[in-house]
């Protein structure tokens, strides 16, 4: 035997002995993995089924959403396994299957894919895991009293008043308003307000730096997330998509930091600001141990709920207004429960104690966002072994909870095709699995601005129909998803207004 091979033997031997513990529980992972429910598709080595989410993100997700409805009605399972390149991804498809991992307190680790945010949002709250993201969440909580929020409804209200002066502007001369645009803008120039105490003046500047830079780099991540050739940081950053990427971060760290730093100015001046802001907040924050927060720590959680706090709601204020516009009969209901809590004055403000009594709206807002869930897909990684719906887990499998099929789920929902705002009634809600409809999540790791992202839908959708009439012009067949970060439609929706008076 020569040199060589011996050298070859007594490597391999040395390999084997210092990482047979890994080399055991990758075996064991990959047989557990074996035994899990899949779709009939082809699999194959290195890529996986990423050889079938070619096409832009409409395809993506309509390719994936189709799939799994078929396979729900197919097969009745409540999980199945997908591969996105080397890489099992376990779907959760039912309640029952999504509560196991968002009920419990040890599955809190985000997925992989999130690793994809971490240069635009750092670990924050939406990405942060463990101790972190219990420390952040204790911290960010009080953002969210009823005193806050009432300021934060002074500004909806303020900003929506904006966007309904440019809608008329609009209306009179004749021009077509793009609804999803409106509402957009008016969300950001909010969660602007709101989280840095500072307006981009979206609404009057659609083509801010800022703005552009938000959407793109969105697309990108996304991008990103369903191409394993793209996962690798050190070749994607020599690419030209990359450099695009390094350019678009700087645009937008730039302009959060430079806001951060000229609020500091102010605390230390002692000047009093307007109102509290979201940033107000973390820097008069205080963790356990006696520290404040840096100023990378508070610019992580401003850039996320700058991300998280406006395309979401945007999003979800565009398909409920749609769906509004599709069935008349739930537009007169809205406008009769306006007519009782407004009167005939189409103007005022909404008070806190308004809003909580447009309890029909509510269920409009409720209803869209389960057939259209703002974020179509959560992920997380189990920590360690659990039973889902008679299979046993792994540790260390990442899990997507697909939002979207379990809220078209049929085993779920009675038709669940159909647009039917009384679902949420209290009467329909009774009983009803607490996990079967989770647009802002569920269990410990739930959305914590739930209850502002309402509040604004009630304040921007109450103001727009109290003044208009809605008509959608779309089929829903005919209407193309994208389910990047966001879901939102493809193309812009064929949504027209008229002047209550006239009709």
């Amino acid at each position: 035997m020569s040199i060589v091979v011996l050298a070859a033997v007594f490597l391999l031997s040395t390999l084997l002995v210092t990482y047979w513990k890994e080399i055991k529980e990758f075996l064991r992972f990959r047989k557990m993995i074996a035994k899990l429910p899949s779709p009939n598709i082809p699999t194959y080595p290195l890529i996986g089924h990423t050889y079938n989410f070619v096409g832009d993100a409409a395809y993506f997700f309509h390719y994936i959403s189709s799939m799994a409805k078929q396979y729900i009605m197919e097969t009745k399972n409540k999980l199945t396994i997908i591969w996105l390149g080397p890489m099992p991804l376990l779907m959760a498809l039912h309640p029952d299957t999504a509560e196991v991992i968002l009920k419990s307190s040890k599955h809190m680790e985000k997925s992989y894919v999130y690793t994809f945010l971490h240069p635009w949002l750092g670990t924050g709250l939406l990405t942060a895991g463990g101790e972190k993201w219990k420390q952040r969440r204790r911290l960010i909580t009080p953002s969210f009293h009823f005193d806050i929020l009432q300021d934060f409804v002074d500004v909806m209200n303020e900003q929506t008043q904006t966007m309904i002066s440019k809608v008329d502007e609009k209306f009179k001369s004749g021009q077509k308003v793009d609804i999803n645009k409106v509402v957009t803008m008016c969300a950001l120039d909010i969660i602007c307000e709101t989280a840095m105490g500072k307006t981009v003046n979206a609404q009057s500047n659609y083509d801010s730096a800022y703005v552009k830079s938000l959407y793109r780099l969105s697309d990108i991540i996304q991008l990103r997330q369903k191409t394993p050739i793209l996962w690798w940081d050190f070749g994607f950053e020599k690419l030209k998509i990359g450099l695009e990427h390094k350019d678009l971060l700087r645009v937008l760290h730039d302009f959060t930091k430079s806001v951060i730093t000229q609020r500091m100015e102010t605390h230390k001046s002692s000047k009093v600001t307007k109102r509290m802001a979201f940033l107000d907040v973390l820097l008069h924050a205080v963790t356990e141990d006696g520290e404040k927060l840096s100023l990378s720590d508070i610019q992580e959680e401003v850039d996320t709920f700058m991300f998280e706090g406006h395309d979401t709601t945007a999003a979800a204020m565009t398909w409920a207004i749609y769906y509004i516009g599709s069935h008349p009969e739930v537009q007169k209901r809205i406008h009769d429960e306006l007519d009782k809590v407004f009167g005939d004055d189409v103007d005022r403000n909404p008070t806190m104690d308004e809003l909580k009594r447009l309890q029909y709206l509510e269920q409009v807002t409720k209803e869209a966002l389960r057939l259209c869930p703002s974020v179509p897909l959560i992920a997380r990684v189990t920590t360690e072994d659990c039973e889902m719906d008679g299979y046993l887990i792994p540790k260390g499998t990442q899990a997507a909870i697909f939002i979207y099929a379990l809220h078209h789920n049929p085993e779920v929902w009675e038709e669940p095709e159909r647009f039917d705002p009384d679902r949420f009634n209290k009467e329909n809600s009774i009983g009803r699995n607490p996990f079967a409809h989770i647009a802002f999540s569920a269990g410990p790791r739930n959305c914590i601005g739930q209850r502002f992202a309402l509040l604004e839908e009630k304040v921007i959708i109450s103001k727009l129909l109290r003044r208009y009439v809605v008509v959608s012009h779309n089929k829903k067949e005919d209407i193309r998803m994208e389910g990047d970060l966001i879901l939102r439609p493809a193309d812009p929706l064929n949504i027209s207004l008229k002047l209550r008076s006239d009709v």
